[in-house]
């Protein structure tokens, strides 16, 4: 039989998970959860197509509209994600698959389609080259695991443990909350909306956690993490003013990277940075590696590469005032921004 695309509705959402899970090309960000997360989160647009050949899913490609005064018209695979496109069991199952997403963004009329992906395409499609990845294995002793950390580093840890941090693994929106959006607001961002993390408790369950770092029983920084498969990925975190000196931030990956190895998950992925950043560089610190990520693009409306990141100088007066909002006011409006930023 012919290889034929189709859009995802809830009654294929176990099909479509089943393929993700037995995809080695496959990341958290594939699985069809993220069709409701954008949908009931941000009130956004998601077209899931998958290819199926004689009754069988032979290909994915998630997508979100995100349509902006602001920050633009784009369809993206996929939001609020660092990794997305394409993931087919064939050349042709992805032929068909990037035919079916380019139609879609001309008749949106949108600035342009991104691809996020991890490897190129090999479609010679405009490519970003801003972001890397960072991810390392690791095994079940703590210890081991610690010793894996370069000497600079693994002092900054050893330093979190004697200054009696501790960690509770869980779920608490509240508390999650408070520590991300205090420390976005201080990096001049706009923070999303409490809902959105309660949605992401919602549809992914246990596969999305809290670690929460506190000191003489006061939070102190935190993070919230996906599971996935052998994986582990730690992707919103903060800290407040209190964990100044207390190296909490080192502590809690460690933390994380503590619990994860223990409980059997081998993969630690870092997540993605914009080469020469701080966070670029803190990553390294612990001997990560970067690998370079392929955002490509099929440029519609746009003549050129839109550029939505705090890196485009025409932000930074924005984000210097957003630093000094109340951190009440920053908490209002910043939904109101964020659910554009994706």
């Amino acid at each position: 039989m012919s290889l034929v695309v189709k859009e995802l509705t809830s009654s294929d959402f176990k099909r479509w998970d089943d393929y993700v899970l037995s995809s080695a090309q496959a990341t958290f960000f594939h699985k069809a959860g993220w069709k409701t997360v954008l949908e009931k989160a941000y009130g956004h647009d998601a077209h899931f197509f998958y290819a199926e050949q004689n009754g069988q899913v032979v290909g994915i490609l998630p997508l979100g509209h995100i349509k902006s005064l602001l920050f633009g018209n784009s369809l993206t695979s996929l939001p609020f994600a660092v990794y997305g496109g394409i993931v087919a069991d064939s050349s042709g199952a992805a032929e068909l698959l990037r035919e079916t997403a380019c139609e879609l963004a001309d008749s949106l009329e949108v600035d342009s389609l991104e691809m996020r992906n991890c490897r190129p395409s090999g479609w010679n499609w405009p490519t970003k080259e801003l972001y890397v990845t960072f991810r390392k294995e690791i095994v079940e002793d703590a210890e081991a695991n610690l010793l894996a950390i370069p000497n600079k580093q693994r002092a900054v840890v050893r330093k979190g443990i004697k200054a009696g941090l501790q960690g509770e693994q869980g779920w608490d929106c509240d508390r999650i909350y408070r520590v991300y959006s205090e420390s976005v607001r201080n990096l001049g961002t706009p923070v999303f909306p409490k809902k959105y993390f309660k949605v992401l408790r919602e549809v992914f369950g246990d596969d999305c956690r809290s670690l929460m770092i506190t000191h003489e029983a006061k939070d102190v920084a935190g993070v919230l993490s996906f599971y996935f498969k052998d994986q582990v990925l730690p992707y919103y975190a903060g800290s407040t003013a209190a964990s100044r000196g207390l190296y909490a931030h080192g502590f809690m990956y460690y933390e994380l990277m503590r619990r994860a190895g223990e409980e059997g998950v081998r993969v630690f992925d870092y997540g993605r940075s914009k080469v020469g950043t701080g966070s670029y560089s803190f990553k390294k610190n612990w001997g990560f590696k970067p690998e370079p990520l392929y955002y490509e693009y099929y440029l519609v409306k746009s003549k050129e590469i839109p550029e939505v990141n705090p890196a485009n100088p025409k932000y930074q007066l924005f984000i210097e005032a957003w630093k000094r909002l109340p951190l009440a006011a920053a908490n209002c409006f910043g939904p109101l921004l964020a659910r554009s930023l994706g």
